[in-house]
């Protein structure tokens, strides 16, 4: 028996297909794609190979890095603990690391655990905009949450103990003759769940000690200038696992996935 398909049907049947395979690489225990490149593979060769500490104002850490490395308390190998002696507490940028590589657009894959209630800790794209980590806030300050841009997709979390994962895509903000045209652009998973899509970010938070352009005009003064990728020593117990990031060049102003 022959069965002829429309163009139409075929064109949305790809599409779900597409989708779908897109929705599958997200979540818990996602490798890394041939196109990226990994940034913490559990090492400490890889975390001195790949990282240093962000040299901000309030900077007190000194190299090399205090962070270290553990024994995964849920699987076999090893993750690394935020946990950073200059960053007791909770004093933040003092011990915060940033990737050696600066980036624009990215594709990117986090995983963090909180081990004790209250954890925190925060992934900061192009060591500008923060998505927070933090255990028992569910507000515009609380967990997965662009800080202050959106609410907490808290119902999302997995809870203490457990590991989590971020899966990023973010598109640099857009300039021409040296003025802002286009704010960044952010669309997230929360373990494998879409909470943020095309969500734009209109300014740095938490002063110049948070990252890049903070302290320029309230932290909306944003520039053309790359940043890495920044995680955050807040004096808790937070690990991070099987990082990687994925360049790109979005010329569409969406970064939906």
């Amino acid at each position: 028996m022959n069965f002829k398909f429309s163009k139409p049907i075929v064109i949305a049947a790809l599409t779900a297909f597409i989708s779908y395979q897109s929705a599958a690489q997200v979540g818990v225990g996602v490798k890394a794609p041939k196109k990226a490149e990994v940034y913490f593979d559990g090492s400490r060769q890889m975390l001195d190979e790949k990282w240093t500490y962000w040299d901000g104002p309030r900077l007190a850490a000194t190299l090399p890095i205090k962070w270290f490395i553990v024994n995964d308390p849920v699987n076999k190998g090893t993750a690394l603990n935020t946990n950073d002696p200059a960053a007791a507490g909770g004093k933040y940028g003092s011990a915060d690391i940033v990737t050696k590589e600066k980036f624009r657009d990215f594709r990117l894959h986090i995983e963090f655990l909180i081990q004790k209630p209250g954890g925190n800790s925060g992934v900061y794209l192009q060591n500008r905009y923060e998505i927070q980590v933090l255990d028992g806030d569910t507000t515009s300050h609380g967990m997965a949450a662009v800080i202050n841009e959106t609410p907490s997709p808290y119902y999302a979390y997995n809870g203490v103990g457990k590991w989590n994962a971020y899966d990023i895509v973010f598109r640099a903000a857009r300039f021409k003759d040296g003025k802002l045209v286009e704010k960044a652009l952010v669309t997230m998973y929360f373990n494998g769940k879409k909470v943020h899509k095309n969500q734009r970010i209109n300014q740095v938070w938490g002063g110049a000690n948070s990252g890049i352009d903070g302290g320029n005009d309230g932290g909306k003064g944003i520039t053309d200038t790359p940043g890495g990728l920044k995680l955050q020593a807040e004096g808790h117990d937070v690990l991070y696992r099987n990082i990687w990031i994925q360049k790109m060049d979005i010329s569409q102003s969406s970064t939906d996935f």
